[in-house]
């Protein structure tokens, strides 16, 4: 009898992976498929076809030094709860045999080798047929990351552009983000964060088996994102001087991070702030295969010592003091992942936060979560990972003192303040979605919200406070927008019966996100006369020529402070807010007809909103179509003056794509603009 010679394999790499929601990942060495769905391959045997009654295949699937073998049957698919190999019910063709090979839905995550085992009456031969990486099947109902709906599954997996969310809650900012989770590399890069992790450094045996499990898999990676105990992707900067690395603010995607962490040996890549290493978590995530969105908290707390209070220092002027070792940022971004969490209950299944920013440690490690969302909202802190400290973050109340010479003249206390405001992007829209709800409990909240891409110039804004003789409320009139001046008004009420004469102090200090204001950049001072029980209204306003160096990613803190010198009573009301960037305008020519293969042509418009000239580079990215990044310098563009930019490109891709332009002007602001693209299949 003749040999049995196997001459070629073919593992159906575009049917496979299009079966498996994975022919995005283009150019990758292994094929690329889903746990808990078979796979094909195809052998062509030469000299005589396979018998089954005399020969015998093996398969043999190794990771690391873990593996499994299953004999090629006759039998139907096996279920995913196991291992299989069977040979195609649809017809064997026993000289060209096709077989499926299948995988439970609890198999380890990461690239497996294939050897197989032919076995006849005369000899036994061994083939290595390739490797294939398996990942996470939010498709498939045995999965711990299942998602029942396709709209989900298409937003929080394949989705490779997205909007993160900044600003304040009263002006929510839209930055515009590219995933790039189907780049060239960076299937790679997010397989060796796992390989690099000190989990698999230790002990790559038990890393392995771990990797079953979504909870496991999101706590190693929230820990590798942040280089602060391992080769972590991103090293963390704040403050200071960014020359030694990107200032956080011009990242526009991650997969220029993920790329030059890999290219370097795995050092980490300077520098990220929250919103980066969220959005590179997001990338990884939905990389391995695993759902996850970004989340944006408004007025987030971190507070120090645990009893879930935050203190605030003003002096009798109104200016804020960096007194407490306690800190809330306007805003603070994570991720959260869908799992199941058999380890806590069905109950709180769902989403989970996931932190990668390096904030406190976790079991001795800069991670933060697994933390269950209906957990925060109803406060089970005694359950793991890490919800007492993401609780104070949504929950802490906020305690306002006044000083003047050491001594506290007026406090209050705030409840609602923190995690005021909780959002993430819409599934399928380029627009907010309240998800506070989802955190605390609260009086319908309004899931539909606007960001600031579409604002509206009617819309107004307050805080109040009280003493027992007068009480303030200070008001913008309008969202602040670039070049025009900052208008508010203070309502002072006289609650007495005898006329006052009131001293109004007025403070506006420029700040971060996430540190206490700096030095003040314009204050005032008056003196306003009450009749009694009398309301007066007073309006203000702070021209651009004051404001304009904290235009863009920079806050305000404006505080008016009302001091009544009949007895030394005072009362302050507050409010922080950021100025609208100028916009930039990204316009698709012939829009609607946008087919995969065509030359098209977009328009980016900038208008200059300044008091002077602006100079600047102008960047344009766009992953899916072709277009690479391009740069354009724009010279002295005078201040109204407009300048436009148009440019090429050719769809490779279908499906919504988006096109992200930032102008980083010379000592200004950085402005920025994007427009979604839906690409026809032709």
């Amino acid at each position: 009898m003749k040999d049995l010679v196997i001459q070629h394999v073919k593992l159906w790499r575009h049917d496979n992976q299009k079966l498996h929601q994975t022919e995005g990942f283009v150019g990758v060495k292994a094929l690329v498929v889903r746990r808990g769905k078979p796979f094909r391959i195809s052998l062509k045997l030469k000299e005589r076809p396979f018998n089954p009654k005399t020969d015998a295949l093996v398969f043999k699937f190794s990771i690391g030094h873990l593996f499994v073998k299953r004999s090629v049957t006759f039998s139907k698919v096996s279920p995913c709860s196991r291992w299989g190999a069977c040979m195609d019910p649809e017809g064997p063709d026993l000289q060209c045999p096709s077989i499926l090979i299948s995988t439970p839905a609890t198999a380890p995550v990461g690239t497996y080798s294939i050897q197989m085992f032919v076995f006849t009456p005369s000899s036994r031969k061994t083939y290595r047929l390739g490797n294939f990486t398996l990942l996470c099947n939010p498709w498939c109902s045995k999965d711990a990351v299942f998602l029942s709906f396709e709209d989900q599954r298409e937003e929080y997996i394949q989705n490779d552009s997205g909007l993160l969310y900044m600003g304040t809650p009263l002006s929510v900012a839209a930055r515009p983000w590219s995933f790039d989770q189907f780049e060239p590399d960076i299937l790679e890069a997010c397989l060796s964060l796992l390989q690099v992790s000190p989990q698999h450094l230790t002990n790559p045996v038990k890393d392995y088996k771990s990797r079953a499990d979504p909870i496991y898999i999101s706590r190693v990676v929230s820990a590798m994102i942040n280089s602060e105990d391992d080769r972590g992707v991103l090293k963390g900067k704040w403050s200071g001087d960014f020359t030694q690395g990107v200032d956080p603010s011009t990242w526009t995607g991650s997969g220029d991070i993920l790329t030059q962490w890999a290219e370097s040996g795995f050092s980490p890549v300077m520098y990220g702030q929250c919103w980066v290493f969220a959005a590179v978590m997001c990338t990884v995530m939905r990389v391995l295969g695993i759902p996850c969105r970004v989340v944006t908290n408004y007025n987030s707390a971190h507070d120090t010592n645990g009893n879930l209070v935050i203190e605030e220092f003003y002096n009798e002027l109104g200016k804020k003091l960096p007194h407490s070792k306690d800190s809330i940022w306007n805003f603070h971004v994570w991720v959260e992942c869908w799992m199941t969490r058999k380890d806590l209950g069905s109950d709180l299944n769902g989403w989970q936060v996931l932190d990668p920013t390096p904030q406190e440690r976790s079991a001795g490690v800069f991670c933060c979560g697994p933390a269950p969302v209906r957990a925060l909202r109803d406060r089970r802190i005694e359950l793991p990972y890490d919800i007492p400290f993401v609780y104070a973050e949504v929950k802490a109340s906020v305690h306002t003192v006044v000083l003047r010479e050491g001594q506290v003249v007026c406090s209050s206390r705030d409840t609602k303040r923190v995690g005021s405001l909780i959002c993430t992007k819409a599934i399928g829209h380029p627009r907010p979605e309240n998800i506070t709800g989802d955190y605390k409990h609260v009086k319908s909240p309004n899931s539909t919200l606007r960001s600031r891409r579409r604002h509206n110039s009617d819309d107004t804004v307050s805080s109040n406070s009280t003493s027992q003789g007068v009480s303030v409320t200070l008001t913008l009139e309008k969202a602040p927008v670039a070049g025009v001046p900052i208008t508010f008004r203070v309502t002072i009420t006289n609650k007495e019966t005898v006329a006052k004469e009131i001293i109004e102090h007025l403070n506006a200090q420029a700040k971060q996100y996430n540190h206490s204001p700096s030095d003040t950049f314009w204050e005032a001072e008056s003196v306003v006369k009450l009749a009694p029980l009398e309301v007066r209204v007073v309006r203000h306003q702070i021209s651009p020529v004051h404001y304009e160096d904290v235009v863009g990613d920079d806050l305000i803190n404006l505080a008016v402070v009302l001091e009544d010198p009949s007895n030394q009573q005072r009362v302050l009301a507050c409010e922080e807010f950021n100025i609208e960037s100028p916009q930039l305008d990204v316009e698709i020519m012939k829009e609607g007809a946008v087919n995969r293969g065509t030359q098209q042509t977009a328009v980016v418009s900038f208008t200059n909103p300044f008091s002077v000239p602006v100079s600047g580079v102008l960047t344009i990215r766009a992953a899916g179509l072709k277009l690479g990044e391009r740069e354009f310098r724009i010279l002295n563009l005078p201040p109204g003056g407009r300048v436009q930019q148009p440019l090429s490109f050719v769809p490779e891709k279908a499906g919504t794509r988006m096109i992200q332009a930032r102008l980083d002007l010379t000592n200004r602001a950085v402005v920025r603009g994007y427009q979604m693209v839906t690409v026809n299949r032709n």
